[in-house]
């Protein structure tokens, strides 16, 4: 992975090898760039000035001046393949609004270039981000298969997805409304020119959202050329098939003024089921420090019954007979899930521009995406209504009830297995359709205006979720009070005759046929987001020269912006209404508009002086105004001071912040089954805090011999709150960069940074509350729990949003880059980029206790802070073939469950061991043709064991490796 940080003495941008040759993307000290593999740190010329091919670059390409007219300098660059403007070129990177020919831009912003992304192998550009040390575990991938949405979003820092702010060309674009982030599966990588991350706050310049920084997506335009491209890959155990097939064609029309050009891609993968993975087969439930793990879930096929009297029971030969329920009757649930998603992903793009004039381009881009996904779940288990049905709560059989083994009233719990596998299966199509003019208005003053529109939306069926009402009827089962879910139950056979299709059954045997096709339910529900963006930007890089000796430039860019997103989610009625056995969820609906102004000033106070060979100042600011809260000010101030062409310092220092989103202030209440274990069920685990544990368990009422009968999961109601405020934050960075003239091609650059967040919005994790409340830590928690008047198992724990306590962060990334020819035909690239996280430091609460999880793993189905990630790769190019091998390390982690570490004596399992994983890839070039071929996870790395209670190991953190080694072939054409 290659850092593009470096001062150029005079920049030469070579986008053609940046593209489809093996490029690294990093900037040296060299007065001339001589290596066509090697880009300057500003990766894209501005829309309307220089225009670049998409042909593979010759080793031997000739530069361009882009001093020539710009119809001049286009067929110039159509006449040498691949080459790319250099000399004076105005270039602009995430992070300033200002462009300038040399790199003063203060902000640490790392540059990934096509053709690294593509030399992976990776389908979608969030598999591709989570090698980078600065991604954290927070992000959402495809591995994500029961909550994840079916997208696949990124994150920095380990700060979440909704604290990272992803443009396209530097312009917002349209997120996915169901997870609030932008879904990168939806974003073809053949248009993928490069990447700029800003790994710095970025709210100052860009508004909202951009805590943790900015992911800068820029696309390919004016292509003059056409490819195809298919590649397909599979694993070593024969499953989890990909394919993608991609196109692209551009033309050039009117001598070279104006452009069109359309790409397309379709992109299938087959998921993993997890029965198909030993490492994940089967499930431990429990964590014990001696003695076998618990497996499987209580809710079993043939029943989980508990009589009046005592004990616990399961049945055989379809209900005739009752035995003790042993560990050997536990449910496998793991062999009906998927381990990761089943998905397609079709995408068609259209960009195109033309230039009437210096003063007016206009130009227009659309993409549009569809994605189907799907994944599947272990049978529907039935415990009772979900809450806040107004449905019994507990199905408690009566004595009397025909059949009824006991004699005595037996409460039933039953994994429904007659109606199958629950599925999930998500349709979503994106659309987005920038539109918009820029030029020059007069002396160096530049303009650019567009207006952004876009809409997903999302239909989702959950096949197999039951109708719960349907069910007792089945049963012949009957309220004695009606609206109470509290109320007992009576038999009453009726139920069932009066009503069409119905069939009784017994709970203590299997459904008939009709009755299942009765009992069952598929729910449907149906999202849309809207946004709208109309945008203003005007600069000037040399507003006025200092009047002193070796004085620079003043540069000035300033900007308005307003903008607006509206979004609602449909559940199905029945679901709403907790007539299903699946999650409740209520109606969503909302959205909120925003006016901003922006203003930045950059000045380069000297040059070539000595002691300063650059000396440049930056300051920027924003005002902004909600309808929902009111105004928000951000600011940055930098510096950046090479005292020579070997070595610059710079340093930032600024606010940020984030709005509530929709979901956060609109949200319907919904129920979730978070990871976590009910106090009562483990007092001894809770070492000298027991005593209280159990006073407070006994004190409500909790039998001492309670058993959860959700295993590792507790009903938590989610929702959003109109109360929320913003969040803020301040981040500041500083850092060295050396590029000695001594050693051409190499540059190195080590930073610091450092974030604090304050007023952070969230739900409090379930486990954190259920312990403050029994361990007498935060007693208030207690009336946020909600127990079953039968049953006392836990029915609900309340979590909704609101802003809580703050968030300190740290850490050091070290990146390398360097470049060496071998031979005349031979060159060797090398890349590093590590970090070392310094400190992670979380308060759940105003005011309150600041837990530390730098090197933590918060095991139960949740995030890392490994204190150590780094991503090396190596190429070696011959000519036209080419051999790279890559490297990832993420360090050993403590186990921790949100309140305490781990240890021997509370925990079989308390540590994660450190991770290495490796890839190779080999690709020759024959003419117009481009083959490529490579493993992923050379040595089978497999995912280390966690007891999450899901899948034995911890998806956010090491979802990358669920599916194995695996191959991929690819093979292209240009014409």
């Amino acid at each position: 992975m290659a850092i593009s940080r470096m001062h150029v003495r005079r920049a030469s941008l070579l986008l053609g090898a940046t593209f489809l040759a093996s490029a690294t993307v990093s900037a040296h000290a060299a007065s001339d760039v001589t290596t066509p593999h090697k880009a300057a740190h500003k990766a894209a010329v501005k829309h309307g000035t220089a225009k670049t091919s998409l042909t593979p670059i010759s080793p031997k390409a000739t530069t361009v001046s882009t001093t020539a007219p710009v119809r001049a300098r286009r067929g110039a660059l159509q006449s040498v393949p691949g080459a790319a403007p250099a000399g004076n070129e105005s270039i602009t990177v995430v992070g300033s609004a200002l462009s300038t020919s040399n790199n003063t831009n203060a902000n640490p912003v790392q540059i990934v270039s096509a053709k690294q992304i593509a030399q992976t192998g990776v389908n979608n550009l969030a598999d591709f981000f989570s090698r980078l040390p600065s991604v954290g575990s927070n992000a959402v991938s495809n591995a994500v298969t029961n909550g994840g949405g079916g997208v696949s979003c990124t994150d920095l820092r380990n700060l979440g997805t909704n604290r990272v702010l992803v443009l396209i060309d530097g312009k917002r674009t349209t997120i996915n409304g169901n997870s609030n982030c932008v879904d990168l599966n939806a974003i073809p990588l053949q248009q993928v020119a490069s990447v700029e991350i800003l790994k710095d706050g970025g709210s100052e310049l860009y508004g909202a959202d951009a805590v943790s920084g900015v992911i800068n997506i820029k696309m390919r335009h004016d292509v003059n050329t056409g490819n195809i491209t298919m590649r397909g890959s599979i694993s070593q155990y024969g499953d989890a098939p990909e394919g993608m097939l991609s196109a692209f064609k551009g033309w050039n029309f009117d001598h070279g003024r104006g452009n069109i050009s359309l790409f397309g891609q379709y992109l299938t993968s087959t998921g993993v089921m997890q029965r198909n993975r030993s490492w994940a087969n089967p499930v431990a439930q429990t964590n014990p420090t001696s003695g076998q793990p618990i497996y499987g879930s209580t809710i079993s096929s043939n029943g989980f019954f508990q009589p009046d009297s005592g004990g616990s029971f399961t049945s055989r030969d379809g209900g005739k007979t009752v035995v003790p329920f042993t560990s050997a009757d536990r449910y496998p649930f793991n062999r009906d899930s998927s381990l990761t998603n089943n998905y397609q992903d079709s995408s068609l793009s259209g960009d195109a521009h033309y230039d009437v004039n210096k003063h007016l381009t206009v130009y227009a881009n659309v993409l549009y995406s569809h994605r189907t996904t799907n994944s599947f779940l272990a049978p529907q288990p039935m415990t009772g209504a979900i809450p806040p049905s107004e449905l019994p709560g507990s199905v408690i059989v009566p004595a009397d009830y025909p059949g009824n083994p006991f004699g005595e009233n037996t409460l039933v719990y039953r994994r429904m297995t007659e109606w199958g596998a629950r599925r999930s299966e998500r349709a979503s199509d994106t659309v987005t359709g920038m539109f918009g003019a820029k030029g020059e208005i007069t002396h160096g003053w530049m303009y650019d205006a567009s207006y952004t529109y876009g809409v997903n939306r999302e239909n989702v069926r959950s096949l197999n979720v039951g109708n719960y009402a349907n069910l007792l009827n089945s049963w012949g089962l009957r309220a004695t009070d009606p609206g109470n879910p509290d109320s007992s139950l009576a038999y009453d056979p009726t139920v069932c005759q009066a009503s069409a299709g119905c069939e009784l059954s017994s709970p203590f045997g299997k459904l008939t046929q009709r009755g299942t096709a009765y009992s069952n339910y598929t729910a449907a529900e149906n999202i849309q987001y809207q946004f709208r963006d109309t945008n203003f930007r005007v600069h000037n890089n040399h507003v006025v020269s200092m009047p002193w000796k070796n004085g620079g430039d003043l540069g000035i860019a300033l900007g308005m912006e307003h903008r607006s997103e509206q979004m609602s989610d449909s559940p199905d009625p029945l679901v709403s209404q907790g007539m299903t056995l699946t999650n409740t969820q209520a109606y969503t609906g909302g959205g909120f508009n925003v006016s901003e102004g922006y203003l930045e000033g950059k000045l380069n106070l000297l040059k070539n002086a000595f002691l300063a060979k650059d000396l440049t100042i930056d300051a920027q600011g924003r005002y902004s105004s909600y309808n929902t809260f009111g105004a928000a000010k951000n600011w940055k101030v930098a510096i950046n001071w090479a005292p020579n062409r070997d070595i610059r310092f710079r340093g930032t220092l600024g606010t940020s912040y984030r709005q509530p989103n929709i979901f956060e202030l609109f949200g319907g209440q919904q129920l979730s089954y978070e990871t976590a274990v009910d106090p009562c069920t483990r007092v001894a685990n809770y070492g000298a805090s027991s005593p209280m544990v159990a006073a407070t368990c006994a004190r409500q009422g909790v039998p001492a011999d309670l058993q959860q009968i959700n295993t590792a999961q507790v009903p938590t109601l989610q929702g959003g709150n109109s109360k929320v405020k913003p969040e803020t934050g301040r981040t500041y960075t500083f850092g060295t960069v050396v590029t000695p003239h001594w050693v051409p091609g190499l540059s190195l650059s080590v930073e610091y940074w450092h974030y604090t967040l304050k007023n952070m919005i969230s739900a409090i994790g379930t486990q954190y509350l259920l312990d403050q409340c029994y361990t007498g830590g935060n007693s208030g928690y207690c009336a946020n729990i909600t127990r079953n008047a039968q049953t006392q198992q836990i029915q609900t724990a309340s979590a909704l949003y609101e802003n809580l306590g703050g968030l300190r962060t740290s850490g050091i990334d070290f990146d390398l880059d360097y470049t060496l020819r071998l031979t005349h035909h031979d060159r060797l690239t090398l890349s590093n980029n590590f970090q070392q996280l310094v400190s992670y430091q979380q308060q759940y609460v105003p005011g309150g206790q600041w837990y530390n999880y730098d090197g933590r793993l918060l095991y139960n189905n949740s995030t890392g802070q490994p204190r150590v990630r780094d991503y090396a790769t190596a190429t070696w190019r011959h000519d036209a073939f080419s051999f790279t091998y890559m490297m990832s390390y993420t360090s050993g982690m403590v186990w921790n469950d949100q309140s305490v570490d781990l240890t021997k004596a509370s925990g079989g399992r308390y540590k994660t061991p450190g991770i290495f994983t490796h890839d190779i890839t080999l690709a020759y070039q024959l003419n117009r043709w481009n083959f490529q071929a490579g493993v992923r996870n050379l040595f089978d790395k497999k995912p280390p064991y966690i007891v999450d209670g899901g899948t034995n190991s911890n998806v956010y953190q090491y979802g990358n490796l669920f599916m194995g080694r695996n191959v991929f072939l690819q093979a292209g054409v240009n014409f």
